[in-house]
Parts: structure tokens; C-alpha cells; sequence
């Protein structure tokens, strides 16, 4: 299953999810709920846009701090996380 970045327009938030090619994500609330994160202060109608794939990249250990809302919850190392 490919990987793909999203780039949330109103938190300015980066999120990585796996999901299958025919699916559109379009919304905030539509990403978190695939990545199993929480939509906080975010409208989740507020619009996202796909921004890459990644689905042959391995982020390894020189990959950045994760910035995704959920890291430290669960969401970094279970495969959800932008930069496990």
C-alpha cells in the first residue's frame, strides 16, 4: 500500500498515511481519522493537500523530529507517524 504525505492548509501540519491509490483524502477530519490521530483545534473540513509519495522511501534514523499531532501518543512507531 502506497505512502503519502498530506500538508493540512489551516495548522500548517505534515501527516503521513498509508491508504490505497483509489482513495482521496480531501479533509482535515478525513486524515486524522486515517491516521488515527486527533483533529484538536482544527476544523476537520478544513482542506488538505497530498503532497507526496513516499512509498519506497525509508526514513531511517536521520529523518527529523516527528511534528505530527498524536506523536508520543502511540502514533510514531505504529506506522502512522511521518517519520517512524
Amino acid at each position: 500500500m502506497p505512502t503519502y504525505e498530506y500538508r493540512c492548509e489551516a495548522n500548517g501540519k505534515i501527516v503521513e498515511v498509508r491508504h490505497k491509490m483509489s482513495e482521496r483524502i480531501t479533509t482535515w477530519g478525513e486524515l486524522c481519522s486515517r491516521a488515527g490521530i486527533s483533529v484538536g483545534q482544527t476544523n476537520p473540513s478544513a482542506p488538505v493537500q497530498k503532497l507526496i509519495s513516499a512509498s519506497f522511501v525509508g526514513t531511517g534514523s536521520s529523518a527529523p523530529a516527528c511534528e505530527a499531532p498524536g506523536c508520543g501518543s502511540g502514533a510514531c512507531g505504529s506506522g502512522m507517524c511521518a517519520f517512524d
